[in-house]
């Protein structure tokens, strides 16, 4: 698999050289006003931080003294390269990389693994997309970084973790379902959960008191039958945590394992 996001493949004088007429369909008006919003807020960010803001807000950076197309503001060029790269670079995502998750109403790919060829994968989305191309477009458009900026490592761990949470999560159910396989291993949560169904409310049903009369018998509500019940249903629970955290570990990482056995 390989990924050019970042070579020569766009050529820095002319960013949509490289964008086909395939890669420029898949850009959508939400993507357009998202990229020009983000343009203008970076752009401006950039310029108050080097005390380069004029009153009327516009940016006002521009290579060799004027914008490139012409406008008074140059996040407005910015936007207008971003528009290519993004459209570029989400093509080079949707042909390479694998999907990571499918858009509920509209069953299409929203989300991508994405192998860096210095760290480890994690997901994209449009908007990570979106960002990269903004910040590539300010900087051919003569702006740099921001001086404190997050580091690129930084922003990729955060990026993916933000993206392996909404991912894991839209699969917790699946991910319970192969822990808990047929529950034999958790008698005692099986008998909570059983009277946590049927009571009307949780808060005044002693599910405790009725599973440790279940289980050992005598008087309802016995204290140290109760203890045993909650230590029993502890002990369970942090099982079933333990099997949960290998299960979405083996999700996450199941690609990056692959590789390494293959190349070994």
């Amino acid at each position: 698999m390989s990924h050019v996001f970042f070579s020569r493949e766009i050529p820095s004088t002319v960013p949509g050289e490289a964008a086909t007429r395939e890669d420029m369909a898949r850009v959508t008006q939400a993507d357009w006003e998202a990229i020009v919003g983000h343009a203008r807020r970076y752009c401006r960010k950039l310029d108050a931080s080097r005390s380069r803001k004029r009153a009327d807000r516009s940016a006002t950076i521009s290579r060799n003294g004027y914008a490139p197309y012409g406008t008074d503001d140059v996040s407005d060029d910015v936007a207008h390269d971003a528009v290519l790269i993004y459209a570029r670079r989400l093509g080079v995502i949707v042909r390479d990389c694998v999907v990571a998750s499918v858009n509920v109403a509209t069953r299409e790919p929203d989300r991508w693994q994405y192998q860096p060829q210095d760290g480890e994968m994690f997901i994209v989305d449009r908007g990570t997309v979106r960002a990269w191309a903004v910040k590539s477009a300010a900087q051919r458009n003569g702006y740099r970084p921001p001086r404190r900026e997050t580091s690129a490592g930084e922003i990729e761990s955060q990026a993916h973790h933000l993206a392996a949470v909404t991912f894991l999560a839209g699969v917790s159910d699946v991910v319970f379902a192969a822990a808990w396989g047929d529950g034999r291993d958790f008698p005692t949560l099986r008998r909570i959960m059983a009277v946590a169904r049927r009571a009307e409310d949780l808060g005044r049903t002693g599910v405790f008191a009725i599973v440790a009369q279940q289980i050992y018998g005598g008087k309802y509500g016995s204290r140290r039958a109760v203890i045993k019940v909650r230590d029993a249903a502890l002990a369970e629970a942090r099982e079933l945590t333990s099997r949960c955290d290998t299960i979405r570990d083996a999700l996450t990482y199941q690609d990056r394992h692959r590789r390494i056995s293959n190349d070994d």
